[in-house]
């Protein structure tokens, strides 16, 4: 039986938190995930903790894509799952309690999803040697961590390469939720994609909050914003690398004829909460942040923890576009070739601008 205890304002009950009246508020999650009654973990089965970003489980993109890795490891470990979610006002001390609350509740292995918990895990994991820990889209040096990163600009040149075929204006467009290293990946591989494909081509950037407010990565008002935008400017493909901030931006996409969103690390088509606006959904930038979720907790239960930097590129399955609808198939032939060139080395994808 599946069994996912959320923690909020309750916190988990830790001699840590008991000193710190504070903490409890700083670790609480600012979106309501689902979960199930309180677990102590499973009989003999792994105590998963998981430390979301924000917008948390039910984004409907990259923290439900980690989610999905850790629900199959649960089912398949007769583990249980507890769960924290960041909040759009984090410090760094957050992100470490955080992190403290799972190893000190005895959670092991422990995913942190995002980089802004890097310095927070290597910190953590120090003080818990022997605990492993998980950590998506950054690099530690902790010894006891493993590292999930991802060729993002690899799938986002297929994106751009997509958009700039589908366009009927010569005009698209990219918007990033918060302006960072990891998400100009996804602008250098997008841009170069469509430049590749057509130079005619012009695309619109627009990142929606910068520096540390992480706020872009969950404010779908603000995508929907940057979106229409866009759209009033011309645009008629946009891809969107925010989070649960893009899903406002497929929102205010479907309602314009001839415009195609682009999603990103789910296959957002398949998604339910979005199924009212996927006909206009041309394709997803599929991360496959689920998969390294599961090979990491499965290296734990197999008592052979991962270590050191797993890295998951196009060529391994571990980014691509989603086929879902049907809508990419008259260009599938070229987007089969530019994959195979950049497989193949021919192709060397940016990864900045």
């Amino acid at each position: 039986m599946r069994r996912v205890a959320k923690l909020s304002a309750a916190c988990i009950a830790t001699a840590a938190l008991a000193m710190t009246a504070t903490a409890c508020g700083s670790t609480s999650s600012e979106n309501d995930s689902p979960s199930s009654s309180s677990s102590d973990g499973g009989k003999g089965g792994l105590k998963i903790g998981l430390a979301y970003d924000i917008g948390g489980r039910g984004d409907r993109s990259f923290n439900d894509s980690a989610a999905r890795g850790a629900d199959k490891a649960e089912k398949e470990f007769n583990g249980s799952i507890k769960e924290l979610t960041a909040k759009s006002s984090d410090t760094e001390a957050d992100r470490e309690q955080r992190l403290t609350d799972l190893a000190s509740a005895g959670y092991n292995p422990i995913v942190a999803v995002g980089f802004s918990y890097a310095t927070s895990v290597d910190k953590v994991a120090a003080k818990f040697p022997k605990v492993s820990f998980g950590l998506i889209d950054a690099v530690a040096t902790a010894k006891n961590v493993d590292s999930i990163t991802f060729t993002e600009e690899q799938g986002s040149y297929l994106a751009g390469v997509a958009a700039a075929l589908k366009t009927k204006k010569d005009h698209v467009g990219f918007i990033g939720g918060v302006d960072t290293p990891l998400i100009k990946k996804f602008e250098a591989g997008y841009v170069q994609g469509v430049k590749d494909t057509n130079p005619k081509v012009k695309v619109d950037v627009q990142y929606l909050t910068h520096g540390s407010d992480f706020s872009g990565f969950a404010s779908p008002d603000k995508g929907k914003e940057a979106a229409s935008g866009q759209l009033d400017g011309g645009a008629d493909v946009i891809y969107s690398a925010a989070g649960s901030s893009g899903n406002g931006a497929i929102e205010a996409i479907s309602g314009v004829k001839g415009a195609w969103a682009i999603g990103v690390d789910s296959d957002q088509y398949n998604i339910a909460g979005l199924s009212k606006y996927k006909e206009s959904i041309l394709t997803s930038m599929v991360k496959n942040v689920d998969v390294g979720v599961y090979d990491f907790i499965k290296s734990v239960n197999d008592s052979k923890p991962l270590t050191g930097n797993q890295v998951y590129s196009l060529a391994k399955g571990g980014v691509g576009l989603a086929t879902s609808g049907g809508f990419i198939d008259d260009i599938q032939a070229k987007l089969d070739a530019a994959k195979a060139k950049i497989v193949d080395g021919t192709i060397k994808v940016k990864t900045t601008v």
